[in-house]
Protein backbone atom coordinates (compact mmCIF):
# COMPACT_ATOMS: atom_id res chain seq x y z
CA UNK A 1 0.00 0.00 0.00
CA UNK A 2 1.60 3.60 -0.77
CA UNK A 3 0.11 6.05 1.78
CA UNK A 4 0.96 9.98 2.03
CA UNK A 5 -0.28 12.28 4.58
CA UNK A 6 1.73 15.66 4.43
CA UNK A 7 2.23 17.61 7.62
CA UNK A 8 4.90 20.71 8.20
CA UNK A 9 7.05 19.36 11.30
CA UNK A 10 8.42 22.05 14.00
CA UNK A 11 11.35 21.41 16.52
CA UNK A 12 13.01 24.07 18.85
CA UNK A 13 15.11 22.91 21.32
CA UNK A 14 15.30 24.60 24.84
CA UNK A 15 16.70 27.66 25.86
CA UNK A 16 17.62 29.42 28.80
CA UNK A 17 14.37 31.96 28.27
CA UNK A 18 12.11 28.76 27.04
CA UNK A 19 11.11 25.31 27.18
CA UNK A 20 11.43 23.11 23.85
CA UNK A 21 8.45 23.52 21.62
CA UNK A 22 6.81 21.30 18.48
CA UNK A 23 4.55 22.49 16.04
CA UNK A 24 2.42 20.19 13.72
CA UNK A 25 0.69 22.40 10.94
CA UNK A 26 1.72 25.59 13.44
CA UNK A 27 -0.20 23.90 16.08
CA UNK A 28 1.65 23.62 19.30
CA UNK A 29 1.84 20.32 20.83
CA UNK A 30 1.67 21.57 24.21
CA UNK A 31 -1.71 21.84 25.25
CA UNK A 32 -4.27 21.48 27.86
CA UNK A 33 -8.30 22.06 28.07
CA UNK A 34 -11.25 19.86 29.67
CA UNK A 35 -10.05 16.85 27.43
CA UNK A 36 -7.00 16.20 29.06
CA UNK A 37 -3.16 17.96 29.10
CA UNK A 38 -0.33 17.01 26.64
CA UNK A 39 3.56 18.28 27.42
CA UNK A 40 6.79 18.50 25.60
CA UNK A 41 9.11 16.87 28.06
CA UNK A 42 12.09 17.02 26.07
CA UNK A 43 13.74 18.11 22.60
CA UNK A 44 17.26 17.11 21.57
CA UNK A 45 18.58 17.67 17.88
CA UNK A 46 21.75 16.53 17.30
CA UNK A 47 23.73 16.67 13.88
CA UNK A 48 21.86 13.01 12.92
CA UNK A 49 19.29 12.41 15.17
CA UNK A 50 15.82 14.95 16.28
CA UNK A 51 14.41 13.41 19.48
CA UNK A 52 10.88 14.26 21.37
CA UNK A 53 9.67 13.09 24.83
CA UNK A 54 5.97 14.13 25.28
CA UNK A 55 3.76 12.95 27.83
CA UNK A 56 -0.05 13.29 27.67
CA UNK A 57 -2.94 12.48 30.59
CA UNK A 58 -6.73 12.29 30.30
CA UNK A 59 -9.11 12.84 33.02
CA UNK A 60 -11.66 9.78 33.11
CA UNK A 61 -14.53 9.83 30.65
CA UNK A 62 -17.97 8.17 30.09
CA UNK A 63 -18.33 6.62 25.99
CA UNK A 64 -21.79 5.18 24.69
CA UNK A 65 -22.65 4.57 28.25
CA UNK A 66 -19.30 2.80 29.46
CA UNK A 67 -17.58 4.47 32.31
CA UNK A 68 -13.34 4.91 31.57
CA UNK A 69 -10.75 5.89 33.73
CA UNK A 70 -8.06 8.86 34.05
CA UNK A 71 -5.38 7.58 31.27
CA UNK A 72 -1.77 8.22 29.94
CA UNK A 73 0.64 8.13 26.95
CA UNK A 74 3.97 8.39 26.95
CA UNK A 75 5.90 8.99 23.09
CA UNK A 76 9.21 8.60 22.64
CA UNK A 77 9.98 9.75 18.67
CA UNK A 78 13.04 9.25 16.86
CA UNK A 79 13.97 10.93 13.69
CA UNK A 80 16.83 10.00 11.61
CA UNK A 81 17.74 13.42 9.89
CA UNK A 82 19.65 11.79 7.13
CA UNK A 83 17.17 8.97 6.19
CA UNK A 84 13.52 10.66 7.10
CA UNK A 85 12.88 7.60 8.87
CA UNK A 86 10.71 7.95 11.80
CA UNK A 87 9.99 5.63 14.95
CA UNK A 88 7.74 6.43 17.72
CA UNK A 89 7.41 4.48 21.06
CA UNK A 90 3.94 5.03 22.70
CA UNK A 91 3.08 3.23 26.17
CA UNK A 92 -0.71 3.41 26.66
CA UNK A 93 -1.87 3.23 30.68
CA UNK A 94 -5.41 3.22 31.62
CA UNK A 95 -8.29 5.27 29.78
CA UNK A 96 -10.33 5.12 27.00
CA UNK A 97 -7.30 4.51 24.55
CA UNK A 98 -6.51 1.36 26.77
CA UNK A 99 -9.67 0.03 26.44
CA UNK A 100 -9.67 0.12 22.52
CA UNK A 101 -6.01 0.47 21.07
CA UNK A 102 -4.65 -1.91 24.22
CA UNK A 103 -2.44 -1.21 27.28
CA UNK A 104 1.23 -1.28 26.85
CA UNK A 105 4.02 -0.30 24.51
CA UNK A 106 3.77 -0.32 20.51
CA UNK A 107 6.41 1.44 18.00
CA UNK A 108 5.77 2.65 15.08
CA UNK A 109 7.66 3.39 12.35
CA UNK A 110 7.41 5.63 9.13
CA UNK A 111 9.24 7.11 6.16
CA UNK A 112 9.72 11.24 6.40
CA UNK A 113 11.12 13.97 3.34
CA UNK A 114 12.12 17.19 4.33
CA UNK A 115 9.63 19.96 2.80
CA UNK A 116 11.33 21.94 -0.39
CA UNK A 117 12.41 25.14 0.58
CA UNK A 118 10.81 27.91 -2.11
Amino acid sequence: MNYTETYELKVTPASKKEKAKVFIDDRDLDLADELGRQTIKSVLITESTVLISMEAHFPPESFDGVQYGAGSVITAITINRATGQLRKAETVKGGILSATLGEGSKTYQEQCTAAKKP
